[in-house]
């Protein structure tokens, strides 16, 4: 290994990234620590919506799934697939609910779009359980701060695009 060779880092203090279990985030610094006898490199990372701080290894950052806004392509792709049809399988809700979950989890903003469209009800349609309703804000919630972070807007903004757009489908 060579000492004192410096590895450029992915991200930098002040930029906005995606982590996939919290969403929007912010890059506040970067550190070093001592974990069990190893030196580490970490981002510091806060998410004012939970009111948390995370750090992440600069090396594991990639593994970790932490990545950078999405870019315009794949924000206009995410609002088309809010456009479409539900898709709705015909499984039990307990395996359809952990799918959702783990499309929320993913990170992915085109597999959250599915979830938020495929849980939308318009005002003519049957009231939620509250297991779906619970699912369906978790997921336009995430949606709704990355298209902010990216639009750079505030979340009550984008959630009218949002809205918009499944509107656009109905």
């Amino acid at each position: 290994m060579t000492v004192g060779v410096k590895i450029e880092l992915e991200f930098k203090v002040g930029d906005s990234v995606v982590y996939p279990a919290h969403g929007v985030g912010a890059v506040v610094g970067v550190e070093h620590q001592e974990v069990a006898g190893i030196s580490l490199e970490v981002y510091v990372i806060t998410f004012d919506h939970e009111k948390m701080t995370l750090r992440v290894p600069t090396k594991k950052a990639r593994t970790a799934g932490l990545r950078a806004l999405a870019g315009s392509n794949v924000v206009s792709q995410a609002l088309t697939t809010l456009k479409g049809r539900a898709r709705i399988k015909r499984t039990m809700w307990s395996r359809r609910a952990q799918e959702y979950e783990a499309k929320i989890n993913s990170g992915d903003l085109i597999s959250i779009a599915e979830v938020v469209r495929d849980l939308h009800r318009s005002e003519s349609q049957p009231e939620q359980s509250y297991s779906e309703r619970q699912l369906y804000e978790s997921a336009l919630d995430r949606m709704a701060r990355e298209v902010a972070a990216i639009e750079q807007i505030d979340r009550e903004a984008a959630i009218g695009i949002l809205h918009r757009s499944l509107q656009k489908a109905a």
